[in-house]
This record gives structure tokens, sequence and C-alpha cells, in this order.
């Protein structure tokens, strides 16, 4: 039986997005170039949650939108049948600075997959990301530009994010061992 252990409760998930959006406001003084693009599952819901504490902090709306990666994906010989999910980008990614927003950073692949997915949209003047949940045993030369929590794990452990959006009792990150 595997065990698992809570490591962001509720307050801790909100208050690592409060944190991500003021870096991502610090780093960014043009802010109305500035979109956020999350990647499903996780990033979606928590791009979203960063759009509406940045448009607290920058006083207007900061556009938001969904990207799938699974098409763009390194490893789809690997999988039986990938699930896509809906791509919904309702803003032009030109001469933006594009946010992308993922719940764990892992390998990195899906990023790199987010980037890859991305150009079919056009041509970000800059591309940033933010992540909830660094875990480490980067397979790729990524770096997160924003990062909630680094939590070293080891290979066989999996950290998931579960959201209230998504069907959850409550919002946690739950790490879970073998």
């Amino acid at each position: 039986m595997p065990e698992s252990s809570v490591i962001l409760d509720a307050l801790a998930i909100q208050r690592s997005l409060t944190r991500i959006a003021h870096e991502i406001a610090e780093r960014n003084e043009h802010d109305k170039e500035v979109v956020l693009v999350g990647i499903p599952i996780g990033g979606d819901h928590l791009a979203a949650r960063l759009a509406k504490i940045l448009a607290g902090i920058w006083k207007h709306e900061v556009p938001f939108g969904i990207l799938d990666t699974t098409l763009h994906r390194d490893d789809l010989d690997q999988r039986v049948a990938p699930t896509v999910h809906p791509t919904d980008i309702p803003f032009d990614v030109n001469g933006k600075t594009v946010v992308l927003v993922d719940d764990v950073l892992f390998s990195g692949r899906t990023t790199r997959a987010a980037m890859d997915a991305l150009n079919d949209f056009g041509r970000p003047k800059k591309i940033q990301l933010a992540v909830l949940v660094d875990r480490g045993h980067r397979e790729l030369p990524i770096k997160a530009d924003f990062v909630g929590k680094n939590v070293p794990t080891a290979l066989d452990e999996k950290i998931s994010l579960l959201l209230t959006e998504a069907g959850a009792a409550q919002d946690e990150v739950v790490l879970k061992r073998k």
C-alpha cells in the first residue's frame, strides 16, 4: 500500500500562487504584454488563479489560455491511447511575454512540448515558466522562472495536485511513495 503525505495544503497553495504572482509582476514591467498559458491537467486551473491574483496587482484583466501538449510530446509512441485536452488560446501570442503555467516540473519534457505547441500560435517575445512544484530529475536543460516549492523526490515517487476545480474535496499537493 503506497504511503502518501500532504506537502502543500490549500493555504500553502494560495500563498505560493500569491508569491509567484508578485514575482511575475516584479519581473515584467510591461504588464499589458503578459499572458498566461496553463498546461492541463493542473496548470490550466493554476493559470486561471494566477490571472485573478495578477489582475488585483495590476488593476486590469490578465489574459489566460489553455495549451494541450499531447501531440507535441516525444513519447507518443510509448502511449497506448493519449488523452488530448482542449486548447483554448483566445489571444495573439505574437510579441507577448507568455508565462507557461504547470503544476509539477519533473523531466522537463512537458515544458519542451509546450514550447513546441506554442510555436503553432505565433512567436512570443519571451517565454517564462511558472510551476507550483519543482521535483527535480530534469532530463532536458529547462529551469522554472517561478517556483512555489522545491520538493526533492525519488524517481519512484509521484506528486499529485488536487484542486476543487477538478473535483477534489480540497486543494492539496500530495507526495506518494511506493
